[in-house]
């Protein structure tokens, strides 16, 4: 009886030394929270677990460039995706100014007219508030990889039928819209096909693919422009491709050029 007795008295104190070590290690890993929210602009970003895809034209679509070849695995490390692009109202709550062509769209629609100079500008500015460097542009392989839900088939970011997920030329009536009043992508995400053209950090490199590092691309290391994604408003259908590549010198500014962040973990 007193050997059973010990027996439940040492297998009690065990299981509750064991609690007590959950509750305060802090070296316990927890699952990041699905969605973030910054306290300065309001911005969502939604949690990308990362994982290994195929980066390219895995359609071999007749509308694609050879600058979307050869097909590659990449592999991209976990990170948070702006929910939406950068809305005029958040830009105006950091640069204290509004540089969009149609800044009567209102402060929830995305913010055009920006260089990727323009946006590293933003980025530092908002950096410097939150007290780090959390906040940067996605790479092309980090974009893309969110664009496709996961690196999923999905020629358009969010499915196959452009009209569902996309603003662009024959729906837009050429002007933005609200950010979030398309079919979001299987992250929850929005605006990926259509809308503005979205700057990327990388440098752009017509025969990069070829010569890609498998993990963590991030560019050439030099070149003239800077990669821009997912088409806009006055684009044809082909530019909401999530695998269409283009690219655009760092200080040029067009109403169809914005951009959304990236948060890392």
């Amino acid at each position: 009886m007193a050997k059973k007795f010990w027996v439940i008295c040492a297998t009690f104190i065990l299981s509750v030394t064991r609690a007590y070590a959950v509750e305060t290690d802090t070296t316990v890993r927890v699952s990041p929270a699905q969605l973030f929210k910054d306290t300065t602009t309001g911005m969502e970003f939604v949690f990308i677990k990362g994982s290994c895809y195929q980066m390219g034209d895995i359609f071999d679509d007749p509308e694609g460039g050879a600058e979307e070849k050869p097909v590659h695995e990449v592999c991209v490390d976990d990170f948070y995706l702006g929910k939406y692009e950068v809305t005029q109202g958040q830009w105006k709550s950091v640069m204290e100014s509004n540089p969009s062509n149609e800044s009567f769209c209102g402060d929830n629609c995305p913010v055009g007219n920006v260089s990727w100079n323009d946006a590293q500008d933003f980025i530092g500015r908002l950096n410097s508030r939150s007290g780090g460097s959390k906040y940067r542009l996605p790479t092309e392989a980090e974009w893309e990889y969110a664009a496709r839900s996961g690196g999923k088939s999905e020629r358009y970011s969010g499915g196959n039928d452009v009209d569902s997920v996309a603003w662009y030329n024959e729906n837009s009536d050429n002007k933005l819209h609200l950010v979030g009043t398309k079919a979001p992508n299987g992250f929850g995400i929005y605006d990926m096909a259509g809308s503005v053209w979205e700057w990327t950090n990388d440098w752009y490199g017509s025969n990069y693919y070829s010569s890609s590092p498998r993990n963590n691309p991030a560019g050439p290391d030099s070149g003239v422009d800077r990669v821009v994604r997912g088409g806009c408003v006055t684009g044809e259908a082909y530019n909401m491709r999530t695998v269409r590549r283009n690219g655009y010198t760092p200080d040029t500014r067009r109403p169809s050029l914005g951009f959304r962040l990236l948060r890392t973990l």
